[in-house]
């Protein structure tokens, strides 16, 4: 296995141009055909063979080298955000009200990068596939392809994923065995009272109170229903009541967001949403209606691939640049669902601290240029011993 990175070093002003662009062009999911057309511009350049059009917007490229059989795909996410970027820099984005603030700008042009190098230096044996997923943020992208038959159509013996962390040391990476990132699933409750006049509110039944209560008791669901040991939230976001002052109105709307780890502890809530919900509306002269709706699964990744992954990371940048031990997340991410299906590592790489490399999902986000090297270097680290000749 090579080194890469001198080789992505020398052509990282050429990279950094094509993440620059992609930066000012953001598009959301299932919505990225400009960021299609370039990948595809960029494949056609390198005389890479791909398929289009999975999921609307994905691609499949795949490089095939030598007689075996072994096979393993990469894989970066394309979209955008819908939020208003606010930074001033050159490459701000062009569209009002989409930006690049996750930074799959840059895991696209990493994975294109190491699609170059591969096809220029073929020191592998078996096939790599580039796969460009759309609408990881919000649509399930991952999901979209995989009911496509993306892993029927491109068969791989094992997958992984690779998403910049702003907080971690800048290049430093990280991933661990088992859980790494939450579940997510949302529920909506709307609570029906009976409507009255704010003066006379023995003369109805106030869904307002109701729902004050049942916001109440669902955070009793893991202070008093988890094992304390399980690591769980239930956060209501959305609550809609109301147009006037005098008047109690007829239903209040509850919505929210859960976050978990194990697919026991996702019943567990599920089912107490709803039991909470109902006795307490029933309690105070109300009914309720629960719509739990499954969203993204954790992020597991397998052992023996998690620990081939550390093994390339360390070889490549040294035993002090990777983290075997993070700090497993609340957020989620939908290669999650390609995990289910094949075994695979999905890993951080750090973006660094500094102005622009606040939290994700910030206006004032930015990409850090300076890992199109790493992470390039890594996905061929990976393919060059994953695919190895021996």
């Amino acid at each position: 296995m090579q080194n890469s990175t001198p080789y992505f070093q020398s052509h990282l002003e050429y990279a950094m141009q094509i993440r620059r662009d992609l930066h000012q062009h953001p598009e959301l999911g299932l919505e990225e055909v400009r960021t299609a057309s370039v990948i595809k511009e960029k494949l056609d350049e390198y005389g890479i063979p791909y398929e289009c059009g999975i999921a609307k917007t994905g691609i499949v490229a795949s490089i095939t080298n030598g007689n075996s059989d072994k096979c393993i795909g990469l894989r970066a996410d394309m979209d955008a955000l819908p939020m208003q970027e606010l930074n001033t820099f050159g490459h701000t984005s062009v569209h009002a009200g989409k930006m690049h603030a996750c930074g799959h700008d840059g895991h696209v042009v990493m994975l294109l990068m190491a699609a170059k190098y591969l096809s220029e230096n073929k020191s592998f044996d078996g096939t790599v596939r580039f796969i460009f997923q759309p609408a990881e943020e919000s649509d399930g992208g991952a999901r979209i392809m995989m009911e496509e038959g993306l892993f029927q159509r491109f068969p791989v013996d094992r997958i992984f994923g690779l998403h910049n962390m702003p907080g971690y040391e800048a290049g430093k990476f990280a991933t661990k065995a088992g859980p790494l990132m939450a579940g997510r699933d949302i529920f909506d409750v709307k609570i029906t009272g009976r409507g009255g006049h704010a003066a006379m509110p023995h003369k109805g039944a106030d869904p307002v109170l109701a729902a004050a209560q049942i916001i109440n008791g669902l955070q009793s669901i893991i202070s008093r229903t988890l094992d304390p040991i399980e690591s769980a939230v239930i956060s209501v976001t959305i609550v809609k009541a109301g147009e006037a002052y005098n008047v109690i109105p007829e239903t209040v709307t509850l919505g929210g967001s859960v976050r978990y780890f194990k697919s026991e502890t996702q019943q567990c809530i599920k089912e107490k949403i709803e039991e909470v919900s109902k006795s307490i509306a029933v309690g105070m002269g109300c009914e309720a209606d629960v719509n739990y709706t499954d969203g993204y699964p954790p992020t597991v990744n397998d052992t023996d691939t998690s620990e081939f992954s550390v093994g390339v990371m360390k070889e490549l940048f040294g035993p002090d640049e990777v983290d075997t031990d993070p700090q497993q997340i609340m957020a989620s991410e939908d290669f999650a669902f390609m995990l289910q299906a094949i075994p695979g590592c999905y890993a951080w790489i750090g973006n660094g601290p500094g102005e622009n490399a606040c939290v994700l999902h910030n206006p004032k986000y930015d990409f850090n240029d300076d890992l199109l090297t790493r992470g390039a270097a890594y996905w061929v680290g990976l393919t060059e011993r994953a695919l190895s000749h021996d």
